[in-house]
């Protein structure tokens, strides 16, 4: 297995000296208090993603999310000019949420032509407007025009959702920045075949991150994914990336790995090679345009072992691209400041076949269970550095990209503090 270059300065940390090399703070990830001013600070000023159009393919087509983090729920509908609206999910009579099914916490989706309050019948169009109120002429001069449901901004990259509560928010594309820009002409629009699962997490939100920002942690952690050879190997080896890249407040890794099939199939478990698919994904390559070449923000090393690329999107978006044609994201939403709902999606091309369609499936499982060996992890992390005992902790090379997140997160609190919120 290769080792690959690091930068002349002699490590990629230091061609960022703002983040300095010192051991860094993790604070951030136990204070109620820092917990409170960050969903303040980042999470109502940031554009988050809420999911992808696939989610709303025709007129009326609706879904609701909910955000503690910022203290709401919403609503992203397809209104009757395709264009995708969000709403706070909020009647504009008494406050009733407005759609939601047998449960009002949980999140539901579906197809409507207007919105219909459960409590007074109050309606409003796919556009938000309020069109018919209940016994209206017992009300004292309402104006309906006045009364709405009330907007959030809304853009779309790429067919991701993203909202942002922040009416003075810069617009999404200056926000997601040149490593957005990297990646114009992927196919995401022809992975429509998805696989989804989520968790609740008791640790804090960052910390997820970290397991996935960083993979110096693969070899020893998931070394049981491998056949015990080829984990034995890894292990001596140890990890090195391919490439680093920050723009902040983003930033990604490029790693070696991922290949599919495998260079030598005797590595890896008898069920995957009956089904030519594993944790790196299917090994017969979607013949859609797209893949060949890659657009140039994906493998910027442009190295032959290229096998996945990591773009962490501030705050909470994980995006992946790997190399057998398919891609996933992770999204990280907090709940309080030691728990967090994790969510993953994984995107294909939608199978020809019953051997494709089980290709994927393996696929999904495996990354499942690769995903929970690093949420193992995090709840014994967060209680113990929940004591204090301990809380500067030594970063490496290979963990710039965390150190990144949380000096990030750390100056944006500090600015807000300091009553400098722009």
């Amino acid at each position: 297995m290769a080792k690959f270059t690091k930068p002349a300065a002699g490590s990629w940390t230091q061609h960022y000296p703002e983040l300095g090399t010192e051991p860094v703070d993790y604070t951030d990830s136990i204070d109620p208090a820092f917990y409170e001013d960050e969903r303040q600070a980042i999470f109502r000023k940031s554009w988050l993603n809420v999911g992808r159009v696939n989610r709303l393919p025709r007129v009326g087509s609706y879904f609701t999310k909910e955000l503690s983090c910022v203290g709401t729920s919403l609503i992203i509908v397809k209104d009757n000019d395709n264009v995708v609206r969000a709403f706070h999910n909020i009647c504009r009579h008494r406050g009733n949420k407005l759609v939601w099914d047998d449960f009002p916490n949980e999140e539901t989706s579906g197809s409507c032509r207007q919105f219909t309050c459960k409590y007074h019948a109050w309606r409003y169009q796919l556009d938000g407007e309020l069109t018919f109120v209940q016994q209206e002429k017992e009300f004292f001069d309402l104006d309906k025009s006045k009364f709405g449901l009330k907007s959030v901004r809304c853009e779309v990259w790429e067919g991701f959702i993203f909202v942002n509560l922040d009416p003075n928010a810069k617009p999404l594309d200056e926000y997601l920045g040149p490593l957005a820009k990297g990646l114009t002409g992927y196919p995401f629009h022809e992975m429509t075949e998805v696989y989804s699962y989520k968790a609740e997490v008791g640790s804090n939100w960052k910390l997820f991150i970290d397991a996935f920002a960083e993979f110096y942690h693969a070899p020893v952690l998931h070394q049981k994914q491998a056949v015990k050879d080829e984990a034995d190997k890894l292990v001596e080896v140890g990890y090195e990336a391919l490439h680093y890249d920050i723009e902040a407040p983003h930033s990604m890794i490029s790693s070696w790995g991922g290949m599919a099939p495998p260079k030598d199939p005797s590595i890896v478990k008898p069920i995957e090679r009956e089904l030519r698919s594993g944790l790196f994904g299917p090994w017969d390559r979607p013949d859609i345009d797209g893949l060949d070449p890659l657009p140039e923000g994906i493998n910027p090393a442009r190295h032959r072992a290229w096998g996945v690329d990591e773009f962490e999107f501030f705050p909470n978006m994980s995006l992946l691209f790997w190399a057998p044609g398919w891609y996933l994201t992770y999204h990280y939403w907090p709940t309080a400041v030691d728990k967090h709902i994790f969510e993953a999606s994984l995107y294909f091309v939608p199978a020809k076949n019953a051997r494709q369609r089980l290709a994927q499936e393996l696929a999904a499982v495996t990354f499942k269970e690769y995903a929970l060996q690093d949420a193992n992890t995090l709840e014994a992390t967060q209680t113990m550095i929940a004591t204090r005992e301990v809380t500067d902790f030594p970063l490496n090379d290979q963990e710039v990209l965390l150190r990144h997140l949380h000096k990030t997160a750390q100056r944006i609190v500090e600015e807000y503090r300091n009553g400098n919120t722009n």
